[in-house]
């Protein structure tokens, strides 16, 4: 079941708005489980945990940014 251009912006926006911040405090209390690791090796941790997230929601962010097809232009207004 395809989504819409208006329904992937909308739940692109929940993502961002609610997923993002819990997936930061998810990394923080991590990284937070282990004795603080040298600096080059918590940036790299933070790195990979930030590439992370975002692949589940891989599909749902195509095309979040391209003009919308033109039978799709009317819902966006």
């Amino acid at each position: 079941m395809a989504l819409s251009m208006k329904a992937k912006k909308r739940w692109s926006l929940v993502v961002l708005l609610i997923g993002l911040p819990l997936w930061i405090i998810v990394a923080v209390n991590i990284v937070a489980l282990f004795d603080r690791p040298p600096i080059w090796l918590e940036f790299l941790i933070f790195v990979a945990l930030g590439v992370v997230w975002i692949l589940p929601f891989k599909k749902l962010f195509t095309g979040i940014g391209a003009m919308p097809p033109e039978d799709d232009r009317s819902d966006d207004r």
